[in-house]
């Protein structure tokens, strides 16, 4: 059973920058999508971003050009960099993983997740 475990959390002013974890363990695979996903209370789970095997991202369209998703295949770690964060940016984020080659930026597509980090923007 994949475990992922999100780090990196925290409240920050508008306009700053974080960056997010997620070490990911117990993977026996190697095609693989991993994705950032985020919730905020009372709406629905929506994707920010996702990468598959060869390294190539995806990105929701409101953070294009502001959060960058990478992935370190040797240490089964992936990443978040946020910059020039939004109040509309605060959500809980999770990350999450797929044994597939391709990736889709949609809930339905990730089998395992993680409990979630809090990031809030003011």
């Amino acid at each position: 059973q994949v475990q992922l475990v999100e780090s990196g959390g925290g409240s920050v002013a508008a306009g700053e920058s974080l960056r997010l974890s997620c070490a990911a363990s117990r993977i026996t695979y190697s095609d693989y999508c991993m994705g950032w996903f985020r919730q905020i209370p009372g709406k629905e789970r929506e994707g920010v971003a996702a990468v598959d095997s060869f390294g190539r991202p995806g990105y929701a369209d409101s953070v294009r050009g502001r959060f960058t998703i990478s992935r370190d295949n040797t240490n089964n770690t992936l990443y978040l960099r946020m910059v020039n964060l939004k109040p509309e940016d605060t959500a809980m984020y999770y990350c999450a993983f797929e044994a597939r080659f391709g990736c889709l930026l949609r809930v339905d597509s990730f089998s395992y997740w993680g409990q979630g980090t809090q990031v809030t923007v003011s």
